[in-house]
């Protein structure tokens, strides 16, 4: 099942995309909501139930590219929803703010849950290229930031 908002109601929501779809996967029902912002994303990922779960705020960290994933409701940063927003960074390029209900302890689901959402992004064209330069470069000889 998947609904997609019409052209109308995305220039009624300033450019906003919003996007559901659900899947079945090893007799779970996985529920998305991606809600494309400016240079970032906002995710749910419901299992078998519509609770929001934790949320949390992932984003690439400078000057190391690194990503640095904060909770901002519920949970700790040893639950799933922390690492499918790391990866997902990591993937995609863009900022992500996650709401999971994933239990801990399912490597599986986490797995299935993050790899329907990549396919989605992907097929939603929410993906930078890998090639895209950073906005920072750094010169490692004599370790200065330039812009």
């Amino acid at each position: 099942m998947d609904s997609t908002t019409s052209p109308q109601q995305e220039n009624d929501a300033g450019g906003l995309q919003v996007h559901c779809f659900t899947d079945v996967v090893d007799e779970l029902t996985l529920h998305f909501q991606i809600i494309r912002l400016p240079k970032q994303i906002y995710a749910w990922i419901g299992c078998n139930s519509s609770k929001m779960g934790h949320l949390y705020a992932a984003a690439h960290t400078r000057p190391s590219e690194g990503v640095s994933v904060s909770c901002v409701l519920g949970g700790s940063s040893d639950n799933p929803g922390a690492g499918i927003a790391r990866r997902i960074v990591l993937k995609s390029g863009l900022n992500v703010i996650l709401a999971s209900n994933i239990p801990k302890n399912s490597p599986m689901i986490e797995a299935n849950a993050e790899r329907k959402m990549m396919e989605k992004l992907v097929q939603l064209g929410y993906t930078r290229p890998r090639s895209e330069p950073s906005s920072f470069m750094i010169n490692p000889t004599a370790g200065e930031i330039h812009r």
